[in-house]
């Protein structure tokens, strides 16, 4: 009896070791989100075996959860900051940035919006509560509707340092916390006017030029685009390796493809 429980514990011991070395838990940007998804898919096809969890939040909540040793990737549309690699310093863990697209923030209004384009001090000025009607701007007489990003979001952190010079975001806005709810707002919203990850782009919403340059590849990686930032999945300095094989899938050609897929711009 004793040594039939005892090979249950041990059978159950190889089995739980085994579960957790074919597991990767993924978590983060709601921005990186769709290349981290497809990408899991596709690699999950070519390796059975392997399971592959990937959730948004936020790139907060990602960066958190590697630190606290929750997910093996965090996703994030932002760098990390000082006070976040000295947690982990404490903690015990040395962390690595994989860059694994570019991409492009995206001003949004709802298609019935004459709006074409905006200078980053108009942007600045209808964010901040300085500009509170779209007449102000040439537009329809509507109360202009912020939408933004919440907080534990990297694409909210890049528009405040790129857009608004870290200004604080007017206190009507309307916090989403994912690209595509600030797209479907927009969408529904006429007044409205929102920001998003370039790949969350679509003909139910209108993209405005940004000191009259357009969002597209070529402007990002010409460097003409001024809201462009890296995208990025961050894993422990010795991650285990199933882990380093998935990133180095990400970065491979293949996985560069899906970048493209998605709608964010490839680095190779």
């Amino acid at each position: 009896m004793k040594k039939n429980i005892m090979t249950a514990l041990i059978a159950a011991m190889f089995t739980s070791v085994f579960a957790a070395q074919n597991k990767i838990v993924v978590e983060g940007s709601t921005t990186v989100l769709p290349i981290a998804q497809k990408a899991a898919e596709v690699y999950m096809k070519k390796n059975p075996s392997l399971n592959i969890i990937v959730r948004g939040g936020g790139s907060g909540v990602g960066l958190t959860s590697i630190i606290d040793g929750t997910c093996d990737i965090a996703d994030s549309s932002r760098a990390i900051k000082q006070k976040e690699l000295d947690n982990a310093f404490k903690k015990g863990k040395k962390l690595k940035a994989h860059t694994v697209a570019m991409d492009g923030i995206v001003l949004i209004v709802n298609p019935s919006n004459k709006i074409e384009n905006l200078t980053s001090q108009q942007v600045k000025d209808i964010f901040t509560g300085k500009i509170k009607n779209w007449k102000e701007l040439g537009g329809e007489n509507m109360k202009i509707v912020a939408v933004s990003r919440d907080s534990a979001s990297g694409t909210f952190e890049a528009f405040m340092e790129l857009a608004l010079e870290k200004k604080r975001v007017r206190p009507d806005a309307l916090t989403q916390a994912s690209n595509q709810a600030v797209a479907n707002i927009v969408a529904q919203t006429p007044a409205a006017i929102g920001y998003i990850g370039l790949g969350y782009l679509s003909d139910k919403v209108k993209a405005v030029k940004y000191n009259g340059i357009e969002a597209s590849v070529e402007t990002v990686l010409k460097n003409k685009y001024s809201l462009a930032r890296p995208l990025f999945m961050y894993t422990e300095m010795n991650m285990k390796p199933e882990v380093k094989k998935f990133i180095d899938f990400v970065k491979s050609v293949e996985g560069m493809d899906i970048v493209k897929e998605a709608g964010f711009i490839a680095l190779k």
